[in-house]
C-alpha cells in the first residue's frame, strides 16, 4: 500500500507536483479496473468547488484514462489524501484529446502501406524518409464508419534536405485516414489528375534568408533593483494584483484567483479564466483541404509536450524574467517536466495617464507598466502565444499571437482565378481559414454572488427627444441579460459592444454595483453554413458571448470533439434556459481572426494578434492609478 501524500502545504489551486502525479498514477494502477491496454492522456489537479478554496481540502487528481484497445475514454477521481481511487467513470460515446502514440503508430503505418509508396512514387519521390507526414484530426461527417471511432488522417509533404520547409513543397491530393484504435487504413485518397509538387523552396533560416540586416542595435531591458514582481509557487504578487497560474493540457494557460489588493482588504475579480476551446477551419473545396477543422485544444491538447514550447531568455522572453514550468505525463504515466513552460515579467507600455494645464503650464504625467504572464503553443504549422497582461489601472488584457507557417496547397504553375485561397509563390497557395478562440470567464466581482450580466453600447438619441434639436445627442442603451439563450450575443465595433458584470451586493460610493466590462476586440464567428459538420461540432463558434450559471462541470465549449457528431458544450449547457440574473455567472467569449493569407505571410508569417479586455466599470471610486509616482521618481532622471 502506497502511504498518502502529504498535500498540507499545498494550496488548493496549485498544479500537481511530481510526487503528487506519481501517487495519483500508483493509485489508479492498484485499481482491479485498470487494464494493460489503458495509456494515460492526463493527471490534473481536480479543482476544488470554488466555495471550498478558502478551506482545508482533500486535493484530488483527475486521471484520462484512453484504452488502447477499444479506444474508449475513462475519467478516474483520486484523493491525494488517501492515494485512493474515489471515481471511475467510462464516458460515452466521447473521446479524449489524440495520444501522441496514436499520432506516430498513424505515421508508421501509412508511410510502409504500398498504395501509400506507389502514390509517391507515381510523383517522382523513391526515398520515403523526405516525405514529411502530417496528421490530422478526423473530424465527423457522418458518413459510413466513422461512428465510435478514434480516426486521424494523414497528409504530407516533400523536404529538399532534412530542415528544409516541407511545407513550400505540399504534395497535393493524397489522403489517407486511420484507425488509431484497430490500426487499419480505412481509406487512401489519391487524384492522379492533382497539381505538382511545387520545386521553389522557402526556408527562413540563414542560409535561406541570405545576408540578415545589420542595423539593428542593441536594446536591453534592465532592471537594477530586480523586478517588482514576487512568485511564489504558483502565485504572484505585483503592485496591487494577487494571482495564481497554471498550465492544464486542454486549458493551456489559466489564470486563478485573481484580486486587487487595496490595503484594506483583497478584493476577488476573477475566479478562473483559461482557453475552452479554439477552432480551426479552413474554406478550401480541395480534397487536402475542406476536412480541415482542428480543435486545437480538445483535440490536440496544446498545453502539453511537445507542443507546449520551452521558453528561453533573450529569444521568446527579454528582461527580468521568473520561468514557470509545467508538470504533466507521458502515456505509461510518468511525470515530466516542461522547463520555462511560463513567462513571468513586467515591462513599460507608454503612457498611463498625462495632462498639460494650459493655464498654469504645469504638466503631470504617468508611465504605464504591465505584468505579464505568457506561453507559447506550436501546433503542426501554426504557433500561438497566449499572453495575459495586468495594468495599473486594473484592467486585464488577453492577446493571443498567430504566428508560424501558412498550411499550403499545391496548384500548379498556371492556377487560373483561385477562388478559396491565396496564391503565396509559384504553384503554391495557401487556403482561406479562420482562428476561433474560446475563453471561459468565471468573474467573480466583489465576490461570486448577485452578479447579473448587462449589454451596454452606445447609439444615438433618438431625434425627437427633448433637448436634441442638434442631433448630436448620445445614449448608453443597456439591455439586461436574464437568461442562457438570450445571452447568446454576437459583438458589434460600431456601437463599441460590451457586456458588464455587476455585483448588486457591493455598492461603489455613488451607490452604484461595482462592475468589470469584458471588452470585445477581433470578434468574428464561424463562417461555416449551420448544417455543416464544424458548424455542429463549434456551436460555440456561432456567437461571441455566451453566459451560463456558475457550473464546475461545465468547462468544454465543445465538449469532447474528437469525431464527435457535434452539439456537444455550450449547446447542451445552455438548453435549459436557466436564469443567469443575481447568481454566479460565467462568461464565454469567441475573438479570433479570419486569416486571407498575404505575400508577406510567407515563408513565416508576422505575428497577428487578437484578444479581449476586462476593464473596472465602478469598480473603484476614481482612477486607481492616481498614486503612481512620476517615473524620476521611480528611475530618477526624467529629461
Amino acid at each position: 500500500m502506497v502511504d498518502a501524500v502529504a498535500t498540507g502545504l499545498a494550496h488548493p489551486l496549485d498544479p500537481l507536483d511530481e510526487i503528487e502525479i506519481r501517487a495519483a498514477v500508483a493509485a489508479v494502477k492498484r485499481d482491479a479496473r485498470f487494464r494493460g491496454s489503458h495509456r494515460f492522456f492526463s493527471v490534473t489537479l481536480l479543482e476544488p468547488d470554488k466555495d471550498l478554496v478558502g478551506g482545508d481540502v482533500d486535493r484530488q487528481a483527475e486521471v484520462i484514462l484512453v484504452d488502447r484497445g477499444d479506444g474508449a475514454t475513462e475519467e478516474v477521481t483520486v484523493s491525494l489524501a488517501g492515494a485512493e481511487v474515489v471515481g471511475w467513470v467510462k464516458l460515452a460515446d466521447c473521446h479524449a484529446a489524440y495520444l501522441l502514440g496514436e499520432y506516430m503508430r498513424a505515421v508508421e503505418v501509412v508511410k510502409k502501406d504500398e498504395r501509400w509508396l506507389a502514390a509517391l512514387r507515381a510523383r517522382g519521390i523513391d526515398d520515403i524518409e523526405r516525405v514529411q507526414h502530417d496528421p490530422w484530426p478526423a473530424g465527423n461527417f457522418g458518413v459510413a464508419g466513422e461512428q465510435g471511432r478514434r480516426l486521424v488522417r494523414i497528409v504530407c509533404y516533400v523536404r529538399h534536405h532534412k530542415t528544409d520547409n516541407g511545407y513550400a513543397h505540399p504534395i497535393e491530393g493524397l489522403v489517407a485516414t486511420f484507425d488509431v484504435t484497430t490500426g487499419e487504413i480505412l481509406e487512401i485518397l489519391d487524384d492522379p489528375e492533382a497539381a505538382a509538387i511545387p520545386s521553389e523552396c522557402a526556408n527562413y533560416d540563414e542560409a535561406g534568408v541570405g545576408a540578415w540586416r545589420t542595423s539593428l542595435k542593441p536594446l536591453d531591458i534592465v532592471q537594477p533593483d530586480a523586478p517588482g514582481f514576487v512568485v511564489e509557487g504558483s502565485a504572484i504578487r505585483w503592485e496591487n494584483w494577487r494571482l495564481r497560474v497554471s498550465m492544464h493540457p486542454l486549458d493551456a494557460l489559466v489564470l486563478h484567483d485573481v484580486g486587487w489588493d487595496d490595503g484594506e482588504r483583497l478584493r476577488p475579480i476573477l475566479h478562473r479564466a483559461s482557453l475552452a476551446e479554439m477552432v480551426v477551419p479552413y474554406g478550401d473545396t480541395g480534397i487536402g483541404q475542406r476536412w480541415k477543422n482542428a480543435f486545437d485544444s480538445g483535440e490536440i491538447a496544446l498545453g502539453r509536450f511537445p507542443f507546449l514550447n520551452s521558453l528561453t531568455l533573450g529569444c521568446d522572453c527579454l528582461g527580468a524574467i521568473h520561468y514557470l514550468d509545467a508538470v504533466h505525463v507521458n502515456e505509461s504515466g510518468e511525470p515530466y517536466v516542461s522547463e520555462n513552460a511560463v513567462c513571468i515579467h513586467e515591462e513599460d507600455y507608454g503612457i498611463l495617464w498625462k495632462h498639460t494645464d494650459q493655464n498654469t503650464f504645469t504638466s503631470e504625467v504617468r508611465r504605464s507598466r504591465r505584468l505579464v504572464v505568457s506561453s507559447f503553443h506550436t501546433v503542426g504549422n501554426y504557433d500561438y502565444g497566449f499572453y495575459w497582461y495586468f495594468y495599473l489601472d486594473g484592467t486585464i488584457q488577453m492577446e493571443v499571437k498567430l504566428t508560424g507557417i501558412l498550411q499550403t496547397k499545391a496548384v500548379g504553375e498556371l492556377p487560373g482565378e483561385l477562388v478559396h485561397s491565396s496564391l503565396v509563390a509559384p504553384g503554391l497557395a495557401a487556403p482561406f481559414h479562420q482562428h476561433l478562440f474560446c475563453f471561459r470567464i468565471d468573474l467573480d466581482v466583489d465576490g461570486p454572488s448577485h452578479q447579473s450580466v448587462e449589454e451596454v453600447e452606445l447609439v444615438a438619441a433618438p431625434p425627437e427627444m427633448e433637448g436634441n434639436e442638434f442631433g448630436a445627442a448620445m445614449m448608453l442603451k443597456s439591455t439586461p441579460l436574464t437568461t442562457e439563450l438570450q445571452a447568446r450575443r454576437l459583438a458589434d465595433s460600431a456601437r463599441s459592444r460590451s457586456w458588464k458584470v455587476v455585483n448588486s451586493g457591493s455598492l461603489n460610493r455613488l451607490g452604484q454595483p461595482v462592475a468589470y466590462r469584458l471588452v470585445p476586440g477581433l470578434a468574428p464567428t464561424l463562417l461555416a453554413g449551420e448544417d455543416s459538420s464544424v458548424a455542429k461540432r463549434a456551436r460555440f463558434a456561432t456567437h461571441n458571448l455566451w453566459v451560463t450559471p456558475y457550473s464546475p462541470t461545465e468547462r468544454r465549449a465543445a465538449g469532447y470533439p474528437v469525431c464527435a457528431p457535434g452539439e456537444g458544450g455550450l449547446p447542451t449547457f445552455v438548453a435549459g434556459d436557466r436564469s443567469v440574473t443575481d447568481t454566479d455567472v460565467v462568461l464565454w467569449h469567441v475573438f479570433g481572426v479570419n486569416h486571407v493569407p498575404r505575400l508577406e505571410d510567407w515563408p513565416v508569417m508576422p505575428v497577428e494578434y487578437t484578444g479581449f479586455s476586462l476593464v473596472p466599470c465602478g469598480f473603484f471610486d476614481q482612477n486607481p492609478a492616481l498614486d503612481v509616482p512620476p517615473n524620476d521618481r521611480i528611475n530618477g532622471h526624467c529629461h
